[in-house]
């Protein structure tokens, strides 16, 4: 079926990714392929010390992104906005905290917050699992130690995910993937673990709350299930002029770490992604259990509930995005041309030319803390010596290592520590646009061969698109990594990149100098409190 008809037919999938800074739309046919794109831009911000987004302009972002996709797919095709569509998914940051009675009872914090030190520690130690500061448990349990008068009235804690899903559907469910990621799955059952969750709830009864983890929490599916139905509320929301109707299937809502494993077909055991954005995670789909636990490792699931291992950095490219805004405004200086994407182009590729191990440079991206290396805030940091080689290809070389030096940090903790089996990495994001570069890179970081497909650009809003047509139309195919291998990545192939042994070599003398320098950001953070 051609594109102009499917979509008069309803025969798409719809996803929508609230990136952090970027909320985008993806709609595309049952075998996977781009129908139409819809872009809406957005900016956390720091209040009273913590990192939110308001969720009233969650709810503009919603309708102006699909809005714009609606644009598009007048631009395209001459068609009139969609009545009907075959299934819709919702994908967003995971982690975090969004508590509600019948109304929001506290601000959104986002997985940037890192001000859950003391919950996160307890947790871990009574559940003996890595509880990360971002998770959702450890912020539950933190506002409990803080004695915030909201916990009393919590009945749902939410996602970001969970809460647009919710908006649209009225159903509280979650994604497995996204569900691992506020408390600890037992991939057997596909559901939270009982006796974890019922030791959280002796804790919290200890201390004077009556909340079940499993009743506040919402209830966890898994890929291919039916996640409810848009409702004619939800359909006023996401569609204001009236066009779409009510009654849409919709998969489960997921966090930005399974539909980043989606879209890279990176949900088997042995296979790994890298997305590269704001934050910057890796994950492995592995074949059994770590052999002890870690506290810079996440242990999360695929979409369909297989273990998987997760190195979770909270600082990946803003720093980068700054220093180039920093040539624009050079280029502006002197009269000189440049689109904002020509200048990342050449200035990635110009990296390429650097020394390998960045040349004596060492930058620190530290925008948040960072729980890889146990900061628990951040301080921009770049740091050289007389005798470092400063150049202007080492300069960006340096900064393009550092996006990715946390994750590859835990890296070699499964890969090395660990001994856990990768047979192939694929990179995805926007950081991966430049041709060649940031996969030459990565496969120095990890020591393994990458892959970067044609659709590495579209991200997370096309992996939540493919798990809505996976409910819509792909199960016939059998289990989703069935559907992805038969319909959606038969005809995609993307060439590997092997690493460089020298290449290889830099970035472990880079990394030596990364975890030596931590003082040093240490030090930025004490003294710099203006």
């Amino acid at each position: 079926m051609d594109a102009k008809n499917a979509i008069l037919q309803g025969k798409t999938a719809l996803g929508i990714e609230f990136g952090s800074t970027r909320i985008k739309s993806v709609l595309v046919d049952y075998d996977g392929s781009v129908l139409a794109i819809g872009i809406y831009d957005w900016e956390n911000q720091l209040i009273n010390d913590i990192w939110t987004y308001d969720l009233e302009d969650a709810k503009k972002g919603l309708q102006s992104c699909y809005a714009s996709l609606c644009d598009d797919i007048k631009k395209r095709y001459g068609l009139a906005a969609p009545q009907t569509i075959g299934a819709i998914g919702i994908s967003a940051m995971m982690h975090g905290y969004i508590p509600f009675s019948t109304h929001q009872l506290a601000p959104f914090q986002t997985w940037r917050n890192t001000n859950t030190s003391a919950a996160a520690e307890k947790l871990t130690d009574l559940l003996n699992f890595n509880i990360p500061l971002r998770w959702s448990s450890a912020h539950l349990y933190q506002r409990i130690l803080d004695g915030e008068e909201h916990v009393k009235e919590i009945t749902s804690v939410f996602t970001l995910a969970a809460y647009v899903h919710f908006l649209l559907t009225g159903e509280k469910v979650i994604g497995i993937g996204d569900a691992s990621g506020m408390f600890p799955i037992d991939s057997n059952t596909l559901d939270y673990d009982a006796e974890m969750a019922d030791k959280f709830d002796k804790l919290i009864s200890e201390a004077g709350y009556s909340l079940k983890i499993r009743e506040v929490f919402p209830k966890v599916l898994t890929a291919g299930q039916n996640a409810g139905f848009l409702t004619e509320e939800g359909a006023k929301l996401l569609d204001p002029s009236g066009s779409l109707k009510p009654g849409i299937p919709f998969c489960p809502p997921e966090g930005d770490a399974g539909t980043g494993m989606t879209a890279t077909n990176s949900v088997a055991p042995r296979t790994g992604n890298l997305s590269a954005g704001t934050s910057t995670f890796a994950m492995i789909v592995l074949e059994h259990g770590l052999k002890k636990l870690h506290r810079e490792i996440d242990m999360v699931t695929t979409p369909s509930g297989f273990p998987c291992a997760m190195s979770h950095a909270n600082n990946g490219t803003t720093d980068l995005n700054a220093w180039i805004e920093i040539f624009r405004q050079f280029c502006d200086l002197m009269g000189i041309k440049a689109e904002t994407g020509e200048l990342f182009g050449k200035l990635y590729t110009h990296a390429l030319s650097g020394d390998a191990d960045c040349g004596g440079l060492l930058p620190y991206g530290y925008y948040s803390g960072e729980n890889v290396t146990f900061i628990n805030e951040g301080r921009p940091v770049f740091a050289r010596t007389p005798s470092s080689r400063f150049n202007l290809a080492n300069f960006m070389r340096s900064n393009l290592y550092t996006s990715l030096c946390a994750v590859k940090l835990g890296m070699d903790i499964l890969l090395k520590e660990e001994g856990v089996k990768l047979d192939v990495m694929t990179g995805h994001g926007g950081l991966f646009k430049t041709p060649l570069v940031m996969q030459k890179i990565l496969a120095a970081a990890v020591n393994s061969p990458v892959t970067v497909m044609s659709t590495a650009g579209e991200g997370g809003a096309w992996g939540i698109a493919l798990l809505a047509a996976y409910t819509a139309d792909g199960k016939k195919s059998g289990r989703l990594e069935d559907y992805l291998n038969e319909r959606v990545f038969k005809n995609l192939k993307g060439e590997a990149v092997y690493p460089d042994p020298e290449d290889v070599k830099g970035f472990e003398i880079f990394t030596g100098r990364y975890v030596k320098g931590l003082e040093i950001e240490k030090a930025a953070i004490n003294s710099m409190d203006w």
